[in-house]
């Protein structure tokens, strides 16, 4: 048996049995006497039995007297099963959307995403990724974005709050975001309104632009779309790490922007 099919062998072992893993975990955290452990995890006395000796087989807890506690490769395992187990619920969430990611620019661990609100369009809501931002839209204080479109609702949006002084607003463009409105007479004026205001900045990137981020104070939010640009879900999170990559994300794009007049856009 090599060490591959052995290791998975010791992964099966653990998996089965939801108990296993749960009076590892609790070991590896903190020693606990048998009671305190039928306690928090709800095996039976005959249970615990079975898996506290398995467990010392393995080498991995030791006992001290009425408690135990997990050996350094018993705390090393509990970790690897706690990181698995956050990894495929992570996994679960995002398989519905996965086929839409712009995996190449998302260079954060996608675990991040295991608290974030995915919101898909159904039968009844067809545009609730899009209800979703407009939601968050009308609540921030601060707006930047990079993205390759600006449709009517967003820019509706942003225009009437930044007009007030609500919102502050930066974003950059595809082209083809920006011709799409400069072609449409009422969106024209609505974007003309947009960049004389002092609280909004707008940039075109004449390279495309694969993903749609905005950062809405301190909420990431992803619009996601299939190759034909059907929209396919939203993500949006307050996760740190995630704030980061999109703040970092952002910025690399409007260093690399021009204005509307040095791209050649006239919106007179």
């Amino acid at each position: 048996m090599d060490g591959t099919e052995s290791a998975l062998q010791e992964i099966e072992f653990l998996a089965l049995s939801p108990n296993r893993v749960a009076v590892l975990e609790a070991l590896a955290e903190t020693p606990h006497t048998r009671t305190e452990l039928a306690s928090e995890t709800g095996a039976s006395q005959a249970t615990l039995g079975r898996i506290l000796g398995d467990f010392q087989d393995r080498s991995w807890i030791r006992r001290d007297g009425s408690e135990y506690a997990a050996t350094a490769t018993g705390a090393l395992v509990a970790s690897g099963m706690t990181d698995l187990q956050e990894i495929i619920e992570t996994e679960r969430r995002l398989r519905s959307v996965v086929d839409y990611l712009p995996a190449d620019e998302l260079t954060f661990d996608l675990r991040r995403l295991a608290d974030a609100r995915i919101t898909t369009p159904s039968q009844t809501r067809p545009n609730a990724p899009l209800s979703r931002l407009l939601e968050l839209l009308r609540d921030a204080a601060d707006v930047r974005t990079v993205s390759h479109a600006f449709n009517e609702q967003t820019l509706t949006v942003v225009d009437e709050r930044t007009a007030a002084g609500e919102q502050t607003f930066r974003g950059v463009f595809s082209r083809s975001a920006i011709d799409a409105l400069a072609d449409d007479s009422e969106l024209r004026a609505r974007l003309a309104s947009l960049r004389s205001t002092d609280e909004a900045s707008i940039r075109v990137r004449d390279d495309a632009v694969p993903l749609a981020v905005m950062i809405l104070d301190d909420t990431v939010y992803l619009l996601v779309r299939d190759e034909q640009g059907v929209l396919r879900a939203s993500i949006d999170t307050d996760d740190p790490a995630v704030r980061t990559w999109a703040t970092e994300t952002v910025a690399e794009y409007w260093s690399s922007a021009r204005t509307l007049s040095e791209a050649g856009f006239s919106l007179e």
